[in-house]
């Protein structure tokens, strides 16, 4: 697996296109932003956290920088603190003469991501270089000095604040409990896992008043007997679309798999593949996003900290959702009631089916973004090119929330109705995001 580090990186990238070779033209530069995020990602992928906890991790570092950002530049943009839920201050420096805001930005976001749910030391080489990077690159020891103990400053704020998110209580409450009833999930092929986070919905929410805020109505009920019933009908139409699958419809499925650890068997041989996981894989679409649209240092950390806000409350949404109604998936049920040796294209996730949980962070991501870079903006998404999947291109961001609508029920993981239900509430809990948070001034 491809891994960056940033002295490497900007050999490459900036260096040797640079000819004043300081500092500024480096850390100011919003792709090593960008390089920073993809780090994370590759702690988070290595350390096989499932996508609900990585979306934890995601929002909490892209916050700590953007605060950076926002005290750097208070004209501009507006701190977080009495905005989101229990974040009441934030520290103000007392001289910023002397602090190099992004380099400070780039080192709280490190410090937060590292220290939300990982063990300690997961991102000191990268912390480290960046150290090196900006001292062999002309910035003063003062500086730099007063730039890290800024950002730690920054850090230790918001680690404290994450503390208290009801994250530490969940891990050790009760498990999902397996019931033998009809319509109700169960674990599936080939890991037969355990329910994935059954006590999410307990998170404390940053921007939603509650977890059930925007919370859907029940979905069909279950019902295999009548060829007549909306759930009947929900199953064929899963079943018939994997059995006939384009290479086009297997190419959108595919590229949105964003499965973080997948089990492949082979025979009695066993083994797992990881990709970055789906909010690992749209806080790379934000980088994508800046750089294409050539946006300035800053305008990166106000799109990741909203992107990773959206993607943080959709989660508690959409999960709430899922162990309200605890819904059975798919494949379980077209195996047992109609066809043994049929298969879902992607492997099942352990969690129930009804909402879908990719859909629904899709359509709050994709809002996030477009009150960032504007609707109808153009883009091609190259994330999923390190793991071998080819790029594809959108008109929007909208567009690609739509597209990964598709690719779940392609994927034979979810009926479409949920993917339809799921992108409707998605939707709402982004804009509900975009209308509450004062971000830009």
């Amino acid at each position: 697996m491809k891994k960056f580090l940033p002295i490497a990186f900007l050999a490459i990238s900036f260096i040797a296109c640079n000819t004043q070779n300081d500092y500024k033209s480096i850390i100011h530069n919003p792709d090593l932003y960008a390089n920073t995020v993809h780090e994370l990602n590759q702690v988070v992928m290595g350390n096989n956290f499932s996508p609900i906890v990585a979306s934890r991790n995601y929002a909490y570092a892209a916050i700590a920088g953007y605060e950076v950002t926002a005290a750097g530049h208070p004209m501009q943009y507006q701190s977080l603190a009495g905005q989101l839920k229990g974040l009441t201050t934030m520290p103000v420096p007392k001289d910023t003469s002397l602090i190099d805001f992004p380099y400070a930005s780039l080192v709280a976001y490190c410090m937060v991501g590292e220290a939300v749910t990982f063990p300690e030391g997961s991102l000191k080489e990268y912390t480290d270089s960046l150290h090196q990077l900006v001292k062999a690159h002309g910035m003063t020891n003062q500086m730099i000095e007063a730039s890290e103990n800024f950002a730690k400053e920054i850090g230790k704020a918001i680690i404290a604040w994450s503390k208290k998110d009801n994250y530490a209580r969940t891990r050790t409450a009760e498990k999902y409990t397996v019931k033998d009833i009809p319509g109700r999930w169960v674990p599936t092929p080939p890991m037969y896992a355990s329910a994935a986070e059954p006590h999410w919905f307990e998170i404390r929410t940053m921007v939603l008043d509650s977890a059930n805020q925007f919370r859907p109505a029940a979905p069909p009920v279950f019902n295999v007997k009548d060829k007549n019933s909306e759930y009947y009908k929900n199953v064929m139409l899963v079943k018939e679309a994997v059995e006939n699958l384009t290479d086009e419809q297997k190419h959108i499925a595919n590229f949105w798999d964003d499965n973080p650890f997948k089990i492949n068997v082979n025979g009695h041989a066993m083994f797992s593949t990881k990709k970055f996981s789906p909010p690992g894989h749209w806080m790379s679409v934000v980088g994508i996003a800046n750089k294409t649209a050539k946006s300035d240092f800053e305008t990166a950390t106000y799109a990741y900290a909203k992107t990773g806000i959206a993607l943080f409350d959709a989660f508690i949404h959409c999960w709430d959702a899922k162990y309200a109604y605890n819904t059975v998936r798919p494949e379980t049920v077209i195996n047992k009631y109609f066809d043994p040796n049929w298969r879902p294209l992607l492997q099942t996730p352990a969690f129930p089916e009804y909402t879908c949980g990719h859909s629904t962070i899709s359509s709050a991501a994709a809002e996030a973004l477009t009150s960032v870079y504007g609707d109808n903006f153009a883009y091609t998404d190259s994330t999923e090119l390190e793991f071998g999947i080819s790029n594809r291109s959108f008109a929007s961001f909208r567009a690609a929330a739509e597209e990964n609508n598709w690719a779940r029920f392609y994927g034979g993981l979810h009926f479409h109705n949920s993917c339809i239900t799921s992108t409707e509430k998605g939707r709402q809990v982004g804009n509900w995001i975009v209308d509450h948070l004062k971000m830009k001034k």
